[in-house]
């Protein structure tokens, strides 16, 4: 259903984690068990953070999708894999410190590259959302979801504290008394709920949800890199930052983006009552 052309593929050393870039560059990467609704693993994530470092300074790439494969966007860390491996804690070899620092890399290099790179990062959610799989969603700058989809926090259900970001991102959306709520009685969220929360941006039907999320991406793709660069740095800045820090942050910024050949080539479009073609520089 729309499927774009595929310029190349990006080699993620898995299969449970695909990425491919299309001919508008917009790189689609996919968590892909869809056998255990993507529940993450190991390799899973290694691969993830391959693609992103991938995309994060490639010239093709203009925005970064992530996606689940199979009716699922991610059910989060694997339980059965829990239950069967001693526990989502088990060192597996390695000490406990180690393995609290290979969890640390793994924060930053997935959730952490998806909201700091200075791209636009979009989730299409196309069904279940849960524990760190939601996490990740939250990570991105923007969610489009199914609107039959649904969400979870999950960690409480199985006596875990919660990764990936998602207290943080959770928070920022919705305010601490609701993440709190969200995440110590982890109910079923649908898409209507989510929408209204401001926690998803679209939603749309089965039949038209595919179309929805690379059309938006496409449009993000065609936008104004250098400027999207600085207004996301100057929003996530914003989050933790003061007032004066923001105005004066954002002055650089705005006054360096009219330098660019980008900002000339819109203000001409304006006038000719055009579509500009940016060129990101």
């Amino acid at each position: 259903q729309g499927e774009k052309p595929m310029a190349r593929s990006i080699d993620t050393g898995t299969d449970t984690l695909t990425a491919e870039v299309d001919d508008h560059g917009v790189a689609v990467i996919t968590m892909n068990r869809p056998e255990r609704r993507n529940a993450m693993t190991d390799d899973m994530l290694d691969g993830l953070a391959i693609a992103l470092r991938d995309v994060e300074t490639a010239a093709d790439v203009r925005c970064v999708v992530l996606t689940g494969a199979g009716g699922a966007f991610c059910a989060g860390g694997d339980v059965k894999g829990f239950a069967e491996g001693g526990g989502a804690g088990s060192t597996a070899g390695t000490s406990w410190d180690e393995g609290v620092h290979q969890q640390r890399l793994s924060h930053r290099e997935t959730a952490g590259a998806l909201f700091s790179m200075p791209k636009p990062t979009l989730a299409a959610i196309g069904g279940a959302a849960a524990g760190a799989g939601l996490s990740l969603a939250l990570a991105c700058d923007m969610r489009i979801a199914l609107d039959s989809a649904v969400m979870t926090t999950a960690f409480a259900r199985v006596g875990l504290a919660g990764d990936y970001g998602g207290t943080w991102f959770l928070t920022q959306l919705v305010g601490p008394a609701k993440a709190k709520e969200m995440y110590f009685l982890p109910e079923r969220l649908d898409m209507a709920t989510a929408l209204d929360l401001g926690i998803v941006n679209w939603t749309a039907s089965a039949d038209t949800f595919e179309t929805e999320w690379q059309a938006t991406a496409t449009r993000l793709a065609s936008g104004p890199p250098i400027a999207y660069r600085y207004m996301k740095e100057n929003i996530n800045r914003a989050v933790t930052g003061d007032l004066a820090t923001t105005l004066e942050l954002e002055a650089t910024h705005h006054r360096h983006t009219g330098t660019t050949a980008d900002h000339l080539e819109a203000s001409k479009a304006f006038v000719e009552k055009r579509e500009p073609e940016f060129e990101g520089r």
